[in-house]
């Protein structure tokens, strides 16, 4: 426990790497592909991760070294191999430094923030209902697919990692062109609408090897969603605020996280299909926050699309 603890309070560096890609970016193009590339390394070390630990602690991979604990060594190991390309490779372009209260006020202080700031409250209120519906079909796909095809560890495992190289491949290749063509709100819209449709195709299809490829357009609309509305949070907050609103996204993603985590598994006693109703329903109050807070004159001057 003491151990996920420090884990969830370091992963704070997350929305100060995504910050500091802000920082770098010079067109909103840009900005918006280099929120997608964040995407795409996280959707790849999710597949990757688990791969290495299963082989890493296969005795039949690598013998008499394979443990429980080798695969903590080498997720040690690549920490500290992270830390050493920061320090060697990045270079900080703000040179500007305020002095940080560590205090409990400062935390109030901060969230208050939020309550006074209506365009990022607005924007909140999508995003957070747009990936909750994205996780809960996250958290409790190798439930559903165990309870309802029987599918065993290799084929849960196959199609995380279809899961996977799909988001990586969307987030790194298709939000770069469609960031040029299309604006943020019609594409957060469609792609939302996509995943609502998507997700009650995959929960009423009747075959499984279907699954592997009915995943695919479930996750393709998250993984152009999520880093364009990255984008939407970083143009609403200044130029000194990038960390902080960055930091939003990301509580509120594990928000997210944490309550359908804690409400799942009474939802997939009483069915299995259940947890990803609650995931159709959250894409459906994204759309009407979208229709209710979206046309407000402060989130359509976010929306601008570059040549």
């Amino acid at each position: 426990l003491l151990s996920r603890a420090i884990s969830g309070f370091t992963a704070g560096n997350q929305p100060i790497a995504q910050a500091a890609l802000v920082d770098i970016s010079k067109t909103d193009k840009e900005r918006t592909e280099n929120m997608g590339k964040v995407v795409a390394a996280s959707a790849l070390g999710l597949v990757s991760g688990p791969l290495i630990a299963g082989l890493l602690s296969d005795k039949a991979v690598v013998g008499r070294y394979a443990t429980l604990e080798l695969p903590f060594t080498f997720a040690a190991v690549l920490v500290f191999l992270t830390l050493s390309l920061v320090l060697i490779f990045f270079h900080d372009i703000r040179l500007e430094r305020r002095k940080i209260n560590f205090g409990l006020s400062e935390v109030f202080i901060n969230l208050w923030r939020i309550r006074q700031r209506p365009t990022i409250l607005r924007i909140s209120a999508v995003f957070f209902f747009a990936e909750l519906g994205l996780n809960t079909f996250f958290i409790y796909l190798d439930d559903y697919m165990t309870v309802r095809f029987h599918f065993g560890t290799m084929q849960n495992s196959i199609l995380m990692t279809v899961f996977g190289l799909t988001m990586a491949f969307s987030s790194g290749v298709l939000v770069g062109p469609l960031s040029t063509r299309f604006r943020k709100i019609p594409t957060v819209t469609y792609t939302v609408v996509a995943m609502a449709v998507s997700l009650t195709l995959f929960m009423f299809n009747p075959n499984s090897m279907l699954s592997y490829i009915f995943v695919a357009p479930v996750v393709v609309p998250f993984a152009i969603c999520y880093p364009t509305m990255l984008a939407l949070f970083s143009e609403s907050a200044g130029e000194d605020e990038q960390g902080w609103v960055m930091g939003i996204t990301i509580a509120l993603f594990t928000l997210g996280c944490g309550m359908i985590s804690l409400a799942g598994g009474a939802m997939m006693a009483i069915s299995p299909r259940l947890p990803f109703m609650v995931g159709i329903a959250s894409f459906l109050l994204a759309l009407i926050f979208i229709a209710t807070l979206w046309p407000q004159a402060d989130v359509k001057a976010l929306d601008k699309v570059e040549a």
